[in-house]
């Protein structure tokens, strides 16, 4: 297929290999130009395939991805850009961004005005996810346009799952940030107390790994979390970005998230640290910085 990737992260330009790895024909697209070419020498594609403008890596493309970084980001590409009015007729738009399930929404009816398809397929697995071809996919549109995209998203996606209508796919990253904010504000705790008492924190992940307290943070993080070490994963920034969408949802919808709403402003906290670039995990570099002032 010829198909069109919009946003070259950490995230996006794994994705955009896997699809050269299958054997389509990839034209990319990304803000800062020079992103585009080294991603062309990277997976050894010609540089004529890193098209300068979003319109052009778009046109004749039987499906589009993008993978931006916030509402505004895909706001101004699609709709500011008119780039719906660029794709073909009958071709595929899938929304990797994590986003607002309104903006979804409102693409889906744009997109239906132009003739187009529209999938919110955010994602779950981080970096490594992306890399390994690993990653969760939440979607949200019609079935029916899904199991078109499926043979695609499969090249990246281990897990892809039909959440609902348009917007569903966003809801459902929103409960998988929800989760996660408590998973490692809890897990940061259990390891902030097992240092203050004095324990050997691998011979209590060992005790607890295999209970009811073992989750992918743990597994994953336990150790760089002790080390100190948060130069790695998914940033500060992104997650208050993601909780942030999450709070507004829920005071549409009439949820009730004290814990999200704690987290993100622990997280505030870990900002005025000079860590908005540190991973997730870094709630544990607040506790103990406070244990260390005392």
């Amino acid at each position: 297929m010829r198909i069109a990737f919009l946003g070259l992260g950490v995230m996006g330009a794994p994705m955009a290999g896997h699809w050269v790895a299958a054997g389509h024909e990839v034209r990319v697209y990304n803000r800062t130009a020079s992103r585009a070419v080294a991603w062309c020498e990277r997976y050894g594609v010609p540089p004529h395939c890193a098209s300068p403008s979003a319109a052009e890596a778009v046109e004749g493309a039987e499906a589009v991805a993008l993978c931006l970084g916030d509402d505004p980001d895909v706001h101004a590409v699609l709709i500011e850009g008119r780039l719906l009015e660029s794709m073909e007729r009958g071709a595929l738009l899938i929304d990797h961004t994590t986003g607002s399930a309104e903006l979804a929404r409102e693409i889906a009816g744009r997109a239906q005005e132009e003739e187009l398809r529209f999938l919110d397929a955010p994602v779950s697995g981080g970096q490594a996810g992306a890399e390994n071809g690993a990653l969760t996919i939440m979607v949200g549109g019609d079935a029916a346009d899904l199991d078109a995209a499926r043979p695609l998203l499969a090249a990246y996606g281990r897990q892809i799952s039909h959440i609902g209508p348009s917007g569903a796919g966003q809801l459902a990253k929103m409960v998988n940030q929800i989760c996660i904010a408590g998973a490692l504000e809890g897990l940061a705790e259990g390891l902030h107390f097992a240092l203050a008492a004095g324990l050997d924190p691998a011979a209590v992940i060992s005790a607890i790994s295999q209970g009811a307290a073992q989750s992918w943070q743990l597994d994953n993080r336990w150790q760089t979390m002790v080390a100190g070490k948060f130069e790695h994963g998914f940033a500060v920034e992104w997650m208050r970005k993601d909780l942030r969408i999450a709070l507004t949802e829920a005071r549409r919808n009439g949820a009730t998230l004290p814990v999200a709403a704690l987290v993100d402003q622990l997280y505030a906290e870990v900002e005025a640290q000079g860590g908005g670039r540190w991973d997730t995990s870094s709630l544990m570099a607040r506790l103990e910085r406070l244990r260390g002032s005392q």
